[in-house]
């Protein structure tokens, strides 16, 4: 099987053209500069070009581009190929790339798909990715999907578009905006210096977030605070609970602040069976 990667020279571009070619499967990757492709191509030992029209040689195409250049690449994507494909996008957010590829791609099979981890990880072992089919035939294809994956170890999950950009608005978005909003708090509150050599576990947990976030492309994350649909949803939940809880340590209500952190620990309890080990877990996170 020929896979050909659009997007190829990118981080996730990469990741995909290595682990396919584990695989034993014959790998081209796609590219707009043609130095980068040739550089990648040369690393991961496969054929990479900026010519889109190779994507007519290939069994099946992956599409890696950011969000923002999405609908873009696959207008210029969707003359070239050719029935029998299967075409699948690894967006971060789903309804707006399947309601895209639906539009303009008229040969072939598509399938949204979200593998949920960074180009960091070394296979796919033990991480989660979603697929997204809306039709009978894509659920068809996505069982193959599952199938293949799963024989790696990974770990999958299948469900609407909508069902996913609703959870990644949690899962992804209020996570990034939680670790955005606290870096801006504590660099305007002052002392990194200071609180540096004071820190407790707790404290190096959050920044442990706060600088994984950071330390990523700041288009990526601006791509996905602008395009996960229900994430105005979750702030919104997220500062009305900020300043609930504001107001009763302001008020210092002992019993309502008690009350309130025992009801969430009682839920999170019923949803986790390995709830009591998060403390040692957070030690572990932060290597202390």
């Amino acid at each position: 099987m020929k896979v050909a990667i659009i997007g190829g020279t990118g981080q996730m571009g990469q990741w995909f053209g290595r682990f396919l070619k584990q695989e034993g499967k014959e790998v081209v990757l796609i590219g707009r500069n043609p130095d980068a492709a040739r550089n990648t191509g040369l690393i991961i030992g496969c054929e990479a070009s900026t010519d889109i029209k190779k994507v007519q040689e290939s069994d099946a195409v992956i599409i890696s581009v950011s969000i923002d250049a999405f609908e873009e690449v696959v207008q210029k994507l969707a003359p070239f190929l050719k029935d029998g494909q299967m075409i699948f996008d690894v967006t971060s957010v789903k309804v707006m790339p399947v309601d895209i590829m639906h539009r303009y791609i008229k040969k072939g099979l598509v399938l949204g798909t979200h593998p949920v981890f960074g180009p960091g990880a070394r296979n796919a072992s033990g991480h989660n990715f979603v697929l997204t089919p809306t039709t009978p035939d894509e659920q068809a294809l996505s069982k193959k999907v599952e199938k293949f994956l799963l024989k790696r170890g990974g770990k999958v999950q299948i469900m609407s578009p909508e069902e996913h950009d609703r959870l990644m608005a949690i899962i992804l978005g209020l996570a990034h905006f939680i670790s955005i909003v606290s870096a801006n708090t504590l660099v305007d509150f002052g002392k990194l210096d200071q609180m540096a050599g004071v820190q407790g576990v707790t404290y190096r947990a959050l920044l442990t977030l706060v600088e994984s976030v950071l330390s990523e492309d700041p288009e990526l994350y601006a791509s996905l605070q602008m395009n996960l649909p229900q994430l105005k949803e979750a702030q919104d939940i997220f500062i009305n609970n900020a300043k609930l809880w504001t107001d009763i340590v302001t008020q210092k209500d002992r019993q309502a602040f008690v009350s309130r952190m025992r009801k969430l620990r009682n839920q999170f309890e019923k949803n986790n069976p390995d709830f009591g080990k998060a403390y040692d877990n957070m030690y572990r996170l932060t290597g202390q």
